[in-house]
């Protein structure tokens, strides 16, 4: 048979009491015979009993529309199903119209749009939603974003026409969709013009700029919902602590959390997961911590955000605890999870552990090691000094190694001093990425650091002739809601004459305590008074002074670095918590600094 007979209903549902109305009966029996998460055959299956009922007249089908599952794109039997069922139902039904632009995959319903004889605002909220739902990133109908967005326009422009385009849902949908086509200027201008907005007007814009990148609008966008009294749902309060984890921000962060808690906004598992993110990525992992043990139910992205959070905050026998802890109690570990736990044994150098995890991961779980895990692993061995090991895990990868796996091991041969397998790998990545700056700065650095400056100058004047050029390093530092940015030398601050003036006085101070700078990691050739002028004016030395002026006495100075911290910088860091008490906290490129009395929580392993 073509349908089967469903089983009958479970118990606890009566079965329907019929009444003289053929479309109420078929809604009942409807409601009575699907299942909650229903597929396309269990809809098939229903519309057969309600052929044998006698229940299947057209007034009846719009209902069947709507309880059809989303259908996938490419099953065009599928497909076909919807269509037959509007082409005999009352064409003339803005329901029917409606949920068929629903449930029909892209391009179907933008086809079918101008046949509908009989469309709702509502109609135009249903195309948007589905053409948003169904829009790919990689190929989009013409091919790309700006094709995409040539198709936001002209939905559009059917909306002004059709005198649509003021109803408050229209406009969301419009916003939303210019958003996922990231056309971020006609997302804000739609906002921009919309004489009411409510939650998801806002939630949206919020959504949008986060997607496209633009975090500081975003988290602008959030504090503006905020003054204006409007209640921040939690879509917004979730993509804004992803804005400010992914600045790394902590002030920023705390408002969104104080907008929680005054709101009295019920702790779910997605805001506690996104605030247990946001205060590891800030540098506040003990706050983190604190959330995560408050946190009524848990699910594993809220126990994946601690264990990584504790990773790359040094913690690395604390996530390993953790992890025990998440095992033990019923959670089944993702890759992600032995990310998490993987970095962790490679920050704190727990080689045994990381060997041990990275068996049981694919023996006991069945995880095939991705990309991610061989790196925590060769930079694991590559720090810890065993490089052969490494090459050796690398060479029996079952998928091709990226160049960065290479790129570890080159850092390591740096780190140990492994001259000659240095300049080897280093020349054999030139050849892979030739426009990957930080090959051609490591190379030269390991020529540097044995002294040859001939070999060195050859290496960065390559570097010069590919038209690759060093990454600007740059140091953020948040002070009373304001970011400010530093790059090197930078004398573009509105108080940059104070900046270096107190700059020169942690100077004096620190040489008087015994410091004396590490000339070995300036590159060029020279003279070293040059070089440690180099040093001196690197961009988280000019924050860590503004923060001496505008922070209060006592109070940690918090930095993010794009990248990692040179040597130098990091002993100048620690010096100045020893000679001036005060806690430095620095993100950089790959992990966190925890500086406090001279020491860091890296223990110079990094």
């Amino acid at each position: 048979m073509l349908f089967q007979t469903p089983a009958p209903p479970q118990a606890a549902r009566r079965a329907p009491t019929f009444q003289a109305n053929p479309a109420a009966d078929a809604r009942q029996l409807l409601a009575s015979l699907l299942p909650p998460r229903r597929a396309l055959r269990h809809v098939l299956q229903a519309h057969a009993r309600l052929a044998v009922l006698g229940l299947a007249a057209a007034r009846a089908l719009p209902h069947l529309l709507a309880a059809l599952p989303r259908l996938a794109p490419g099953a065009e039997a599928a497909h076909a199903y919807p269509l037959a069922l509007f082409r005999h139902s009352n064409s003339a039904s803005a329901y029917a119209s409606n949920h068929l632009l629903r449930v029909l995959p892209h391009p179907h319903p933008l086809r079918i749009f101008p046949r509908l004889t009989h469309r709702n605002p509502h109609s135009f909220t249903f195309l948007l939603a589905s053409l948003s739902n169904h829009l790919d990133a990689d190929a989009t109908v013409g091919g790309g974003a700006s094709a995409s967005g040539v198709l936001a326009a002209h939905v559009h422009a059917l909306a002004v026409k059709a005198g649509a385009a003021a109803d408050l849902y229209v406009r969301n949908a419009l916003v939303h969709f210019y958003g996922v086509c990231g056309d971020v200027g006609a997302m804000r201008r739609v906002f921009d013009g919309m004489p009411v907005r409510d939650q998801v007007s806002w939630s949206t814009v919020v959504g949008g700029y986060v997607k496209e990148g633009e975090l500081e609008v975003a988290l602008g966008v959030f504090r503006d919902m905020v003054v204006q009294g409007v209640k921040a749902n939690e879509a917004a309060v979730v993509t804004a602590l992803s804005a400010a984890a992914q600045l790394g921000l902590l002030e920023q962060g705390k408002f969104v959390h104080e907008v929680v808690k005054k709101a009295g906004m019920p702790a779910s598992v997605n805001v506690g997961a996104a605030l247990v993110d946001m205060y590891s990525k800030c540098g506040n992992v003990a706050a983190a911590r604190e959330v995560f043990d408050a946190m009524p139910r848990r699910d594993v992205f809220a126990w994946n955000s601690m264990i990584c959070g504790l990773a790359v905050h040094g913690l690395g026998q604390d996530a390993v605890d953790l992890f025990e802890r998440f095992v033990n109690e019923g959670f089944c570990p993702t890759n992600v999870t032995f990310v998490g736990v993987l970095n962790a044994c490679s920050r704190s150098g727990l080689v045994d552990e990381g060997r041990r995890y990275f068996r049981l991961m694919t023996e006991k779980y069945g995880i095939d090691p991705e990309m991610e895990h061989y790196g925590c692993m060769v930079d694991l061995l590559g720090r810890a000094g065993l490089v052969q090991e490494a090459i050796e895990l690398i060479e029996g990868m079952h998928i091709t190694p990226d160049p960065v796996l290479w790129s570890t091991i080159l850092s390591a041969c740096k780190r140990h001093g492994l001259a000659d397998l240095g300049i080897t790998v280093g020349n054999k990545l030139i050849e892979l990425e030739p426009a990957h700056d930080g090959h051609y700065v490591l190379l030269a650095g390991i020529y540097a650091t044995g002294k040859k400056w001939d070999e060195a100058r050859k290496v960065r004047k390559l570097m010069s002739t590919r038209g690759t050029s060093k990454l600007a390093g740059w140091s953020l530092m948040e002070a009373h809601g304001t970011v400010h940015k530093f790059l090197v030398g930078d004398m573009d601050h509105k108080d940059a004459v104070q900046i270096y003036n107190m700059l020169g006085m942690i100077d004096r101070r620190l040489a008087e305590a015994g410091y004396v700078p590490d000339v070995s990691f300036v590159l060029h050739d020279i003279g070293d008074e040059e070089k440690v002028h180099a040093i001196k004016v690197h961009s988280e030395r000019l924050a860590i002074a503004y923060g001496f002026i505008v922070l209060e006495a006592g109070s940690p100075i918090r930095i993010v670095k794009n990248l990692s911290v040179c040597g130098d910088c990091h002993e100048f860091c620690k010096m100045v918590t020893k000679v001036f008490d005060r806690e430095i906290i620095v993100r950089d490129g790959s992990r966190f600094h925890h500086m406090k009395e001279g020491k860091c929580s890296c223990l110079d392993y990094w």
